[in-house]
């Protein structure tokens, strides 16, 4: 999907181009911004988002990719020492049947902690609940 896809909502429809989250916001570069997430997974989760409005990851380019990035790392320093937690989750939703619901890349970062699921194995292959738990290899 491209940001030429017609289920792209219009910038200006845009709710992370309409404003910056500044009640939620925790840094900015460049290129983009993080905040903490409106509805998160869990304490700490936050998102990086570009300036730039285009849907897919895959329409991001050099400059944003090093730069947003960045902006995970440096939230994730945030996180750590506000928070603690004992794992992350990183995840982008590209496109309606992966999940995005606002068609402005955005890259979740998810702070993950002991207990807070019975068997955290297979981590993001959980997106397919049967898929997620898979046979150990006998090698």
């Amino acid at each position: 999907m491209s940001s030429t896809d017609p289920s792209v909502k219009p910038e200006e429809d845009c709710r992370f181009c309409v404003s910056k989250p500044d009640r939620h916001l925790l840094i900015e570069s460049q290129y983009g911004f993080a905040a903490y997430d409106r509805y998160p997974a869990s304490p700490g989760h936050f998102l990086v988002i570009p300036y730039r409005h285009f849907a897919s990851y895959f329409d991001i380019n050099d400059d944003e990719l090093v730069d947003l990035w960045g902006l995970v790392a440096r939230g994730k320093d945030i996180v750590e020492e506000r928070y603690h937690p004992d794992g992350y989750n990183i995840g982008i939703n590209v496109g309606h049947w992966a999940g995005q619901s606002i068609h402005h890349l955005h890259i979740h970062v998810i702070p993950r902690y002991k207990g807070d699921v019975e068997n955290p194995k297979g981590g993001v292959r959980g997106v397919i609940p049967n898929k997620k738990l898979y046979p150990i290899s006998p090698d």
